[in-house]
C-alpha cells in the first residue's frame, strides 16, 4: 500500500482529477449519442457529440502536459498515457458514430445500435468508476469486479454486433449494408477501447495494492 500512496503523491493528484473529468465526458458523450438516437436529424444533438469530443481533446492534451511536468516514473507515466489515450479513443470513436449517422443521411437508428449504444453507456460509466477509485483504492477486488463488468459489457456488445452483422446480410441492399456495417464496426470497437482502459486498470491495482 505505502507503493499507491507513493504513486499518489508523485501524480499530484491534479493528474487524477483531469483524467476523472475525461472519464466524465466519455459518460457524457455516450448519454448524448444515445440522445441523438431518438431524433436523428437534429442538427444541435448532434453538433453536441462533436462538442463533447472536442472538451475531451483538451482534458487529454492538459493530461498530457501535465505529465511532462510532473515527476513520476516512466511505468506510472506510461499507464497514465495509456489509460488517458484510449479515454480519448473512446470519446472519438463516439463522435465518429454520429458522423456517420449524420454522413450517411440515416433516418431511423439501425436495428441494433439502440441496444449496443445502451451497452456503451454502461461501458463508459464502469470506466468513469474505476477512474474516480484510483486516487484511494479502498477495496482492490472491487475495482477487478468493475474491469470484469466491462469485460462482460463488451462481451453483449459483441454478441449484439454479430446479430446485426447476420441480419443486415440478410439484405440485397449493398449500400445499406456498407453503410450500417460501418456504424456497427465503430460502436463495438468503442466499447473494445473500454475493455482496454480497464486491463489498464487491473494492471495498476494489481501492482500498487
Amino acid at each position: 500500500m505505502g507503493l499507491w500512496l507513493s504513486w499518489v503523491k508523485s501524480n499530484e493528484k491534479q493528474l487524477l482529477t483531469i483524467l476523472d473529468n475525461l472519464a466524465k465526458k466519455a459518460v457524457e458523450t455516450s448519454e448524448a449519442l444515445l440522445i441523438l438516437l431518438d431524433d436523428l436529424g437534429n442538427l444541435e444533438k448532434m453538433e453536441n457529440v462533436r462538442k463533447l469530443e472536442s472538451e475531451g481533446d483538451v482534458l487529454t492534451r492538459d493530461i498530457f502536459a501535465e505529465l511532462n511536468k510532473t515527476f513520476i516514473t516512466p511505468l506510472d507515466r506510461e499507464d497514465m498515457q495509456r489509460i488517458a489515450s484510449k479515454i480519448d479513443d473512446v470519446i472519438d470513436f463516439m463522435d465518429g458514430i454520429a458522423a456517420r449517422l449524420y454522413s450517411y443521411k440515416i433516418e431511423t437508428p439501425p436495428a441494433f445500435s439502440r441496444m449496443m449504444i445502451e451497452e456503451l453507456v454502461k461501458a463508459t460509466k464502469e470506466v468513469h468508476y474505476m477512474i474516480s477509485q484510483l486516487q484511494k483504492i479502498k477495496n482492490p477486488r472491487d475495482m477487478i469486479n468493475h474491469c470484469r463488468n466491462t469485460s462482460e459489457i463488451e462481451h453483449k456488445v459483441d454478441d449484439l454486433y454479430r446479430e446485426a452483422i447476420k441480419e443486415l446480410f440478410e439484405s440485397s441492399d449493398a449500400i445499406r449494408i456498407i453503410k450500417l456495417k460501418d456504424i456497427y464496426e465503430s460502436i463495438e470497437t468503442a466499447s473494445d477501447r473500454c475493455v482496454d482502459v480497464a486491463d489498464v486498470i487491473e494492471d495498476i491495482v494489481l501492482k500498487y495494492t
